[in-house]
């Protein structure tokens, strides 16, 4: 009788964690369109660095005043021919009411920076699985609104020439635009189309209304996004068709993310393997411990981690332990853990004396 072969369940995941990658680099194309846990140094330093770029490269476009404020001339113009040209109203009626435009004036400086950094740590922390591919729609909408400033220099309604709009950071001495007041030299003024604080924030809010679990949390989620067009229009900074042009971009980045991991963000698993590429179980979002995916045939049986029923029949560990079944291979009798143990101490055959 041969010796029995005993392949541990550790050899087997180490040998799936490591797949051979073919010559041609679709191996490396995989597992980069392959969800990961981030890390948060890495992040921290991405948003860093890309929103300093976007700084730089947007504020490094010419500010070509008088193209700037003839666009505006026949942007305004369009409105009007489309009796949509309601902006001067919706500024001057604002106005009257100090603490209402003071308000907003703060909101429009802080809010785009702050929730939108809260709802990317909200991710980082609750969906890490849908992290990357979420992060990526921000970064690509981001990233095509350099092309308009460049493409479609645009001055705000707040700097046309004779078009009767309050200018409400100015007129109330408060801090709340970064071109307006001392900060002007700080930013291009010229830079209107399309409205990123509408990009962002329905970025946000359609972020908020998919994943959140509660009620309150999705309306909230709702009227963000409708709250900054009142801002926006209201302290003179955008257009309403400004608007439109950063909902645009936003559907260039989920047509983006989707494509690039062959699924919508918010359909993507919550949870992920912290390498991406199967080393390891995690947690699922029921409080599960799962295997890695693409090790197909080779998973061992794991163990509820509330202490539920192994395929056995036996009970779980409890207590958040993990107990390993082993892996899950054909019931054969000469390959059963059974058998193999029976091999193992079976006392050799002795030949009878005559």
């Amino acid at each position: 009788m041969g010796e029995a072969t005993v392949t541990t369940l550790e050899g087997r995941h180490q040998a799936a964690a490591h797949p051979v990658e073919d010559g041609t680099g679709r191996g490396l194309l995989r597992r980069l369109r392959t969800p990961r846990r981030p890390r948060l140094w890495f992040e921290i330093l991405l948003i860093a660095v890309s929103y300093w770029t976007y700084s730089l490269v947007r504020n490094a476009v010419p500010e070509q005043k008088s193209e700037a404020l003839r666009n505006a001339d026949w942007l305004w113009d369009l409105e009007r021919q489309l009796n949509l040209a309601f902006e001067e109203s919706v500024n001057h009626a604002v106005n009257s009411v100090t603490w209402l435009v003071v308000g907003m004036n703060y909101y429009y400086a802080t809010l785009h920076f702050v929730v939108t950094l809260g709802v990317l740590v909200w991710l980082y922390r609750s969906h890490p699985g849908r992290y990357a591919a979420t992060r990526l729609v921000l970064f690509s909408t981001t990233a095509v609104a350099l092309a308009g400033y460049y493409l479609f220099p645009l001055a705000p309604p707040r700097l046309m020439n004779g078009g009767g709009f309050i200018d409400t950071v100015v007129v109330h001495e408060t801090w709340g635009s970064m071109a307006s007041g001392d900060l002007k030299n700080m930013s291009n003024q010229y830079a209107a189309m399309p409205s990123m604080h509408i990009g962002w924030s329905m970025w946000c809010g359609l972020t908020v209304f998919a994943l959140a679990t509660v009620p309150w949390a999705k309306v909230l989620g709702l009227l963000y996004p409708a709250g900054t067009l009142v801002v926006i229009v209201a302290t003179a900074n955008h257009f309403w068709l400004d608007a439109v042009g950063g909902l645009l971009c936003l559907a260039f980045g989920y047509a983006l993310a989707t494509l690039w991991y062959g699924s919508r963000p918010y359909a993507l698993p919550r949870a992920v393997p912290d390498d991406g590429g199967g080393g390891g179980g995690v947690r699922d979002g029921a409080g599960r411990f799962r295997g890695s995916p693409g090790r197909r045939g080779t998973d061992a049986a794991v163990v509820e981690a509330d202490g539920g029923t192994n395929p056995d029949g036996s009970r779980g560990t409890g207590g958040g332990s993990t107990a390993v079944v082993g892996p899950r291979t054909p019931k054969d009798p000469d390959s059963s853990p059974t058998a193999g143990a029976s091999a193992r101490t079976r006392a050799p055959e002795t030949t009878p004396r005559p």
